[in-house]
């Protein structure tokens, strides 16, 4: 059977229903760390503040992760240089709508499905609260809501994507670092920026999820970074969570057969000695 043609399809989207896959391309090179991405975020999905806003003693950075209360972080990376001296790295992150969703197919309940762009959403009327799904999250992405339990998580604007409209977190930034559109699309327009920028003697760019391949099978978010991924606090080779599931399935049914098979083969032994001497039938 060959691959579905997109995460939709794959859902069992069909035809006009499955259109291109959508998602973010965030260009960090033009990041200016202002987190209007963050306030359109909270503003448009009415998720909470953070606390009274104060900086947490970890450079600028007010929010630190992505959790349940902060579906879009910008993390400011201070670097001491010997070519440039001080540095600031500035990078918006957010969920990665992963190809290969373990958050998706750890949910017991079906809170969490794929839409008909490509991206993951939780439907907190279905969630349980169990959990499973945030430990399952190779990028720490999803978490549960204190005081809620419920799992919470960027959803890419579905509301405002099923109206047409781009998501809050694009329409807010003012330097297009984020930028939003059909995948095939945006992934031209960051080979074509990584181009110019190592032309223009910034050898260190480089893209991260940007290909359909590694542990997630590709991604709905991916990024044009300045230097590693780890710098950023982002997994360098990040692996599904799940991608062994099937074969440990496969063994397991395996050996329950054995077992089976083991157990009958008892019983019909014991059935052709009969019945020990002395014992009454």
């Amino acid at each position: 059977m060959s691959a579905p043609a997109t995460p939709a399809s794959g859902a069992g989207y069909d035809g006009a229903e499955a259109g291109p896959r959508l998602g973010f391309f965030t260009d960090t090179s033009v990041c200016i760390g202002c987190k209007a991405c963050e306030v359109a975020c909270k503003e448009w999905n009415l998720v909470p503040t953070d606390g009274p806003l104060a900086l947490t003693g970890d450079s600028y950075d007010n929010t630190t992760a992505l959790d349940a209360d902060t579906w879009r972080h910008v993390a400011f990376v201070e670097q001491v240089t010997p070519a440039d001296g001080l540095r600031w790295l500035m990078s918006s992150d957010v969920c990665k709508h992963c190809t290969s969703a373990a958050c998706m197919e750890v949910c017991p309940t079906g809170a969490l499905f794929r839409t008909e762009f490509g991206t993951v959403v939780v439907q907190q009327d279905i969630c349980n609260g169990c959990g499973y799904c945030v430990p399952a999250c190779p990028f720490g992405v999803i978490d549960r809501r204190e005081g809620d339990g419920r799992a919470f998580k960027c959803t890419l604007c579905y509301d405002r994507l099923k109206g047409g409209m781009e998501p809050a977190c694009a329409k807010a930034c003012p330097t297009d670092s984020i930028q939003f559109g059909p995948l095939e699309e945006l992934r031209a327009r960051a080979d074509e920026r990584l181009g110019s920028l190592r032309r223009a003697g910034v050898p260190e760019a480089r893209l991260y999820l940007r290909d359909e391949t590694g542990g997630i099978g590709g991604a709905g978010a991916f990024s044009l970074l300045l230097d590693e991924p780890e710098v950023y606090g982002l997994p360098p080779d990040p692996v599904s969570t799940t991608r062994d599931l099937p074969r440990l399935w496969r063994a397991a049914a395996v050996a329950a057969g054995a077992l089976v098979a083991g157990l009958a083969a008892a019983l019909a032994a014991g059935g052709v000695r009969g019945t020990p001497r002395g014992v009454p039938r």
